[in-house]
C-alpha cells in the first residue's frame, strides 16, 4: 500500500458494497480521499438502467465518511470504445466480454485520466485483485480470495498504470468486506451485488440485442445434419449453452440435453450435440490474438496455467508464441465450451501475465502432433 502523504486518492465509487468498503479502508488508513461515480450508460426512460440509484448510494455513502464526490459521464467513451465492439463481435458469431474492454478503456483509461486531471496520483477501486513487486516491476496478482478474483477482467490494462493503483480489497474475502460493511453501518452493507453484463442489466439479452442488430433465424442440426428445430439467431447463442435451445427430444434418441457445439456462419446454421461431456465440446488448445503482456518476463520458467473463462479454475499449459505475438495454447486436460471472443488469460505463481481474445479453439485432431512433439 503506497504511502498516504502521496494523495489525494481517487476511488472509483459504484454505488455498491465494494468500492464503498475501499473508500472506508482508505480514510480509515489516513488517506485523502475523493469519490468519482461514473455513468458509463445513459438512455432515456430505461427502467434497467440503475445508474440514478447507484448515484445515490454513493452519496449516502461519501456524506457518512465525510468525503467530496465528483461526478462524471464516459457514455459517449464507452459507446465508441466498448459497446460499439460488443456488436461487432455479437455479429461476427463470437461471444465478448465487454468487460475487459470497460476496465481497459474506461476504468483504466477514461476514468483514469479524469481522476489525474482532477490532481490525484492514485486512483483505487472495489475489484479483488492484489498488487505485488517482482524486481523493478509492479506487477497484477490474484486476490486473496479465488473465488471472487478479478485479474482476469483486468489483464488488458497498461501496465504501466500498477503503480498509480490501488485495490484495498485484495486481501479480504467477500465474507470480511460484507461483515465491515455492516460493523462501520455503511448504508450500502446489505445491497445486492451486480451481475450480468453492465449495460444489459435484469432485461432480457435478446430483446436488447435485437434492437441493435438484425436476427437471422436459421436451422438448428445434429453434426450429422439432421435439422431439430430453429434457431432464433446465431448472435443470441455461445458453445456450450444448453438453455433456450427449444430443443426437444426424438423418438429412439437418447433423453440427454442438447447443448451448443457450433455456429456455422456460412449456412447460418446452429449445430448441437447431446450430454454436456460429448467430445464436440471438448477442444485441447486454442489460438489467440497477439498478446497483450503486464510483465516483462512474459514466459517465465515454471508452470504456466491459463483461464478461459471467468470463475474457472487455471489449467495447466504449453504456450508457443509466434512472430506477429499471437499464442498458441495446448491445455493439459481438455477444456469445454472454449469459446472465441472470451479471453485467454495466462499465469504464473498466481501473477497475471497477460492475455488475449479466443480465435479459435483447437480440435483433438490438430492437437495429436503436439502432444507428439512433447512427448
Amino acid at each position: 500500500m503506497p504511502d498516504n502523504s502521496q494523495s489525494p486518492v481517487i476511488v472509483a465509487l459504484s454505488g455498491g458494497v465494494d468500492s464503498a468498503v475501499a473508500a472506508s479502508l482508505l480514510v480509515e488508513r489516513g488517506f485523502d480521499v475523493q469519490g468519482l461515480f461514473m455513468s458509463n450508460w445513459e438512455e432515456d426512460e430505461d427502467a434497467y438502467c440503475t445508474s440514478a440509484d447507484d448515484y445515490q448510494d454513493a452519496r449516502r455513502v461519501v456524506e457518512q465518511l465525510g468525503i467530496p464526490l465528483h461526478r462524471a459521464s464516459f457514455a459517449r467513451e464507452y459507446r465508441d470504445r466498448v459497446f460499439a465492439r460488443f456488436l461487432e463481435e455479437c455479429q461476427a458469431g463470437r461471444t465478448p466480454n465487454p468487460d475487459v474492454l470497460c476496465n481497459r478503456e474506461i476504468k483504466f483509461g477514461a476514468c483514469y485520466e479524469y481522476a489525474r486531471r482532477l490532481g490525484a496520483r492514485y486512483l483505487a477501486t472495489g475489484h479483488y485483485a492484489r498488487l505485488g513487486r517482482a524486481g523493478t516491476e509492479t506487477v497484477l496478482l490474484r486476490a486473496a480470495d479465488e473465488s471472487k478474483d478479478q485479474t482476469y477482467f483486468l489483464h488488458a490494462i497498461d501496465p504501466a498504470l500498477l503503480r498509480n493503483v490501488m485495490f484495498p480489497l485484495g486481501d479480504m474475502h467477500k465474507s470480511e468486506v460484507r461483515a465491515y460493511a455492516r460493523s462501520r453501518a455503511l448504508p450500502v452493507h446489505d445491497k445486492k451485488d451486480s451481475t450480468g453484463i453492465c449495460f444489459i442489466g435484469e432485461r432480457p439479452f435478446a430483446d436488447f440485442l435485437g434492437s441493435y442488430l438484425p436476427a437471422r433465424p436459421g436451422l438448428i442440426e445434429t453434426i450429422d445434419g439432421e435439422p431439430l428445430g430453429r434457431h432464433l439467431g446465431l448472435m443470441y447463442y455461445t458453445l456450450g449453452q444448453r438453455q433456450g435451445l427449444g430443443v426437444g427430444g426424438r423418438r429412439g434418441a437418447s433423453d440427454q440435453p442438447w447443448y451448443v457445439a457450433e455456429k456455422d456462419l456460412e449456412r447460418n446454421v446452429l449445430v448441437v450435440v447431446q450430454g454436456s461431456n460429448h467430445p464436440r465440446l471438448l477442444s485441447y488448445g486454442l489460438e489467440t490474438g497477439p498478446m497483450h503482456w503486464l510483465v516483462h518476463d512474459r514466459l517465465p520458467r515454471g508452470a504456466i496455467q491459463a483461464q478461459i473463462r471467468h470463475r474457472q479454475q487455471p489449467t495447466s499449459v504449453t504456450v508457443t508464441i509466434d512472430a506477429e505475438g499471437a499464442a498458441s495454447v495446448l491445455f493439459e486436460e481438455p477444456q469445454r465450451a472454449v469459446t472465441p471472443g472470451q479471453f485467454a488469460v495466462l499465469y504464473a505463481e498466481g501473477c497475471c501475465l497477460g492475455g488475449a481474445a479466443i480465435r479459435r479453439a483447437i480440435p483433438h485432431v490438430e492437437h495429436l502432433p503436439a502432444l507428439r512433439a512433447r512427448a
